[in-house]
């Protein structure tokens, strides 16, 4: 009997291989990907929008904006030549240091004669006390001649009218007695005269030449005081315009003290962006002189009109071919000092200032919303 071959199995086969995409595996097709990345970029895009938009409403920004500070000129009071000058351009100076001085000899002269004329008052006032008492003393003597006139002609009216005293007497007393009473007046006009000359007239301590003389002095020493120009507050000299030996008028600018305390942003917003400003809201803002650096300041007022409204020629609309334009109103921002305590910020500088309203997320949303209100 034949043998059957002995057959040895097949080994089992590997399994086919998977070859299905990864994108069918996690259900996502390169469709589905391309969605949600561009729903994942529109829903980024709508929230920086809004935050965008919120920000915008609540923290007010313009770049139309500059510092500003008091200038005090520096001019001269009195007449001189400029015999030494202190400062020089930039410098830094305190209130009443010395800055310029002029030649104070002529108003030295001045002083040493308004004082020699008020010795020389005093002396005439004495003559004139003299003389208003010699007046009082003609007074009363022109007085007891006119009581005597007058008694005089009442016994010559008695007696002629008895028919013992002639007419020719009679008149001759009358006219007696009108002289008196003018010698009377006359006498009475010249005490007036030498007390007004005395300037006892409202007193006895009256002396109106002593004072007149008194003041004269006191203005020649005060004019010397002026020859010496000092710095009105602290600050920076600017504008220097004067050398030595330069003579000089009353009311000519010298050189001006800027005072950097104190200074302020006038920042011009547009009218559209006023609506939620008031005095009082915090202020950040930034200097192109010195990037990254944030300086502070306070909404202090905000002005009555437009700029063009005060400016030298504002426009008139009624005058026909109006066009409307966006104006601006100056905001006045006052700077906190204590984030500027080295004084960088210079009058003129162009700034970039942020005023925080204050306002919440809801009530910028409600402003979006129309018909909300």
């Amino acid at each position: 009997m034949s043998e059957k071959p002995l057959t040895t199995p097949a080994p089992p086969s590997d399994p086919a291989p998977d070859t299905q995409p990864e994108s069918r595996k996690t259900g996502l097709t390169p469709q589905r990907k391309a969605a949600i990345l561009v729903l994942t970029l529109c829903v980024l895009g709508i929230w920086l929008g809004l935050r965008w938009l919120i920000d915008a409403r609540t923290n007010i920004t313009t770049d139309n904006a500059f510092i500003e500070s008091n200038i005090h000129p520096v001019s001269a009071r009195v007449s001189g030549t400029v015999t030494a000058i202190h400062v020089k351009d930039n410098q830094r100076v305190k209130k009443g240091d010395l800055l310029v001085e002029l030649d104070p000899t002529d108003y030295r002269v001045a002083a040493e004669k308004a004082e020699a004329a008020v010795g020389v008052a005093l002396n005439e006032t004495s003559g004139d006390t003299s003389q208003v008492a010699a007046a009082r003393a003609a007074v009363q003597s022109a007085k007891a001649r006119q009581e005597q006139s007058s008694l005089d002609l009442k016994r010559g009216e008695a007696l002629y009218s008895r028919e013992v005293l002639p007419k020719e007497q009679l008149d001759r007393l009358q006219t007696n007695q009108r002289v008196a009473n003018a010698q009377l007046l006359e006498a009475e006009q010249q005490l007036k005269k030498a007390e007004a000359i005395a300037g006892i007239s409202n007193g006895p301590t009256g002396k109106a030449r002593v004072r007149e003389k008194q003041a004269e002095l006191a203005e020649s020493r005060l004019k010397i005081s002026y020859t010496r120009i000092i710095a009105p507050v602290d600050g920076y000299v600017t504008r220097k315009g004067i050398e030595t030996g330069a003579t000089i008028q009353p009311g000519q600018a010298l050189m001006a003290v800027v005072s950097l305390h104190g200074s302020w942003v006038t920042a011009n917003y547009k009218e559209s962006q006023l609506t939620h400003i008031r005095p009082g809201q915090k202020v950040s803002f930034k200097v192109d002189a010195y990037p990254g650096k944030i300086f502070n300041g306070t909404v202090e007022s905000i002005m009555a009109g437009t700029g063009a409204a005060f400016s030298l020629l504002p426009p008139e609309n009624a005058s026909g071919n109006y066009v409307k334009v966006v104006q601006r109103i100056p905001v006045k921002i006052m700077i906190d000092q204590t984030s500027d305590p080295e004084h960088l910020l210079r009058v003129g500088m162009s700034v970039i200032p942020t005023i925080q309203t204050g306002r919440t997320t809801g009530q910028v949303a409600r402003d979006l919303i129309p018909f909300s209100k």
